[in-house]
């Protein structure tokens, strides 16, 4: 578990010194001619294999909330586990869309639920304005939070105070959900806007019931969802810095950061909420 004391844990520094945000995007990173819109790498991509091909604990890489979450449906707040297939929940776009699927995954408190790509972040009451989130909120490090137009990693928003990496309190089992819905869409996690799950090829097969999934829709199993929005993040490094000069932006041109620019400011409130 991470420490939990007062001062921000500050960027490294290839984060400090990165000239652009590495950004992941559909086939809208065409579109986006301004520099925030750099390519990055999926996070699946950028991990180190084991010696058999997988990266990490099975299924630790999916975008997950953790059992207990509320989510914002048209009748109201509902946690995740009391969810089912059909109801509705409401997006930012001020859609309510039918949930397609949920999937599950559960790990057990030994070595394997401290790997950095299993456990828990936890996003402090209050972290990001007076009601966001609501109350406090724990997802998988790779899940995205929407913040200034692009998705960003809730691991790059550590920061020691405010948002640390932690487990509930008598928490015996980390019991994953993410919900599965025509497209990527973002929805409300106790309030503040979280993805719901980014389908890619076979990355459904990460969740313990993957099975129910391939029998409720054989016809879509394996078929990719586009983007909500840009990932930005720094998964690439400085090979992808590379990558992005080659495609013709000057590097005398400033880049704008959106990870550092949110990473700094949540920090920051952090530092106000508790001097």
């Amino acid at each position: 578990m991470s420490s939990t004391s007062r001062r921000p844990v500050a960027p490294s520094r290839a984060r400090r010194h990165f000239l652009g945000v590495i950004v992941a995007a559909s086939a809208r990173v065409a579109a986006m001619s301004t520099a925030a819109a750099a390519i990055s790498a999926l996070p699946a991509e950028a991990k180190p294999k084991d010696k058999h091909g997988d990266r990490g604990p099975r299924g630790g890489g999916n975008n997950c909330f953790l059992r207990g979450t509320s989510i914002r449906t048209p009748g109201g707040e509902t946690r995740i586990e009391d969810l089912k297939i059909g109801d509705l929940v409401e997006t930012v776009r001020g859609h309510a869309v039918p949930i397609k699927w949920i999937g599950r995954r559960t790990y057990r408190m030994t070595g394997q639920a401290s790997h950095e790509s299993v456990m828990p972040i936890r996003i402090a009451r209050g972290a990001f304005d007076d009601k966001t989130p609501r109350r406090d909120l724990y997802l998988s490090p790779d899940h995205a939070l929407l913040m200034d137009g692009v998705l960003i990693r809730v691991k790059e928003l550590v920061n020691g105070m405010s948002v640390v990496r932690a487990l509930p309190a008598n928490a015996g089992t980390i019991d994953y959900f993410q919900i599965v819905l025509d497209k990527h869409e973002v929805i409300f996690a106790e309030g503040a806007p979280a993805e719901s799950f980014l389908m890619r090829a076979n990355n459904h097969e990460n969740f313990t019931n993957f099975a129910e999934y391939e029998r409720l829709y054989p016809a879509f199993a394996g078929t990719a969802m586009a983007p909500f929005a840009p990932f930005a993040g720094y998964e690439g490094g400085r090979d992808h810095l590379k990558a992005l000069l080659r495609l013709g932006i000057s590097r005398f041109v400033q880049v704008r950061d959106p990870v550092q620019t949110a990473y700094e400011r949540v920090a920051a409130r952090a530092g106000q909420l508790v001097s």
